[in-house]
């Protein structure tokens, strides 16, 4: 490893080629029929659980990497391969971020491997946050958790929708409002263990793209869970709600905590889609003739490939500037893992329609790739916070002023 910051280590270089080799060789292969199937891949994740790829040790050494960088470069190659089954591969690693970010080291120890499972019985995790009327308006929850006190239970109702993993998953992380009249102060994360009574998957979404990945409502219905499964403890959401009440300022939400944890990575799925698509093209221009020569003379398609080139660059730089932020426990004053979120998205969408106007009309059929990753790259303006959310995350932490 050289002096330069921003080289990989020997670590690093061999899980970025371990976790590529498994995309080019499994993944993609296997990309267009499961998007034409628009169902969970689970002979895909059984393989990836096989080598390890799918569990809470590889994922476990993820989190702790003192860099940051390793989450993000696993998730780049992951959507490299393909963007459906990547998101089904890693969607259990929400419900371990919100594990991560709002429970204890012994609710993490207990949860976390079971999302995984085992390569012989391969299980599920899901975190549930949005509903009908909440989406990118986490404060507008409905969902309700009451404490039974003489039993040491918590009653869920209500109805999460989008949720990866939703009704499929063996564990269920599940944001829920415990004190109403505090907006998103007053919410808290709560395990729903597996086979627990009252949890059930509504409705199947199908998608413009990810198909791969299962999107659902999930419907609780007076569902019980032990007072254990409240993430954090009865005694942290005391004292958090007290502050509340008494209008200090609370250091966490539980919504918020996971997102802040997850956006570079999230980014960086949609940067993995933009690069696919760029080397695609810029293979396709080299080879394409026309007039008498390659289409990548002319400067109309080579003035495109630079620019979509600059901007996938520019976007993991952002989302590794965010990375490293957060695992060095700096505050993103300026919004940092929005910047990264909202820039690696837009330019996904971007280098995406690109690459389809390079191909023309072989960029609309589905004879090529181009087409599904365009389908695929939209959900990342979309979800884990809109464009327009990431906008005004930015803009008030670059003016102090809470901008509505």
């Amino acid at each position: 490893m050289s002096g330069y910051p921003l080289d990989l280590n020997d670590d690093q270089q061999q899980i970025q080629k371990w976790v590529h080799d498994f995309a080019e060789s499994v993944m993609r292969p296997a990309a267009s029929e499961w998007d034409e199937r628009e169902e969970f891949p689970w002979p895909v994740v059984e393989e990836a659980a096989k080598i390890g790829l799918y569990s809470f040790d590889f994922v476990a050494n993820a989190f702790v990497d003192p860099t940051g960088l390793l989450m993000p470069i696993v998730n780049e190659e992951m959507t490299w391969g393909d963007a459906g089954i990547g998101l089904a591969i890693m969607g259990s690693t929400l419900a371990v971020a919100g594990l991560f970010a709002n429970g204890t080291q012994e609710q993490l120890l207990e949860w976390a491997p079971q999302c995984y499972g085992s390569p012989d019985k391969v299980q599920l995790g899901a975190f549930c946050v949005s509903e009908p009327d909440a989406g990118s308006d986490v404060s507008a929850l409905r969902t309700r958790a009451v404490y039974d006190e003489a039993s040491d239970t918590w009653t869920l109702n209500g109805t999460k929708t989008w949720i990866t993993n939703g009704g499929i998953a063996d564990v269920h992380v599940v944001v829920a409002v415990v004190e109403p009249g505090l907006g998103s102060r007053g919410q808290a994360s709560f395990v729903v263990p597996p086979g627990t009574p009252g949890i059930r998957q509504g409705q199947k979404f199908k998608k413009m793209g990810i198909r791969a990945s299962h999107t659902a409502e999930v419907i609780l219905e007076d569902c019980k869970v032990p007072g254990s499964c409240l993430l954090g403890g009865k005694e942290k959401l005391d004292e958090r709600i007290a502050r509340a009440r008494e209008g200090k300022r609370s250091s966490s939400q539980a919504a918020m905590a996971t997102f802040e944890a997850t956006r570079p990575s999230v980014g960086a799925q949609a940067i993995g889609i933009a690069r696919a698509a760029y080397e695609y093209a810029l293979e396709y221009a080299k080879e394409r003739k026309a007039f008498g020569r390659s289409i990548i003379e002319n400067q109309g398609i080579a003035f495109k490939l630079a620019d979509m080139k600059t901007r996938i660059d520019a976007s993991r730089l952002l989302i590794w500037r965010a990375a490293m932020m957060g695992a060095a426990k700096k505050t993103f004053e300026s919004g940092e893992g929005s910047m990264s979120k909202l820039f690696a998205g837009e330019t996904a969408v971007y280098v995406t329609e690109e690459a389809i106007q390079i191909l023309g009309g072989y960029g609309y059929v589905r004879e090529h790739p181009v087409e599904r990753w365009h389908r695929d790259s939209k959900i990342y303006t979309i979800f884990e916070g809109t464009s327009e959310i990431q906008r005004l995350v930015i803009a008030r932490a670059i003016s102090g002023v809470y901008i509505k």
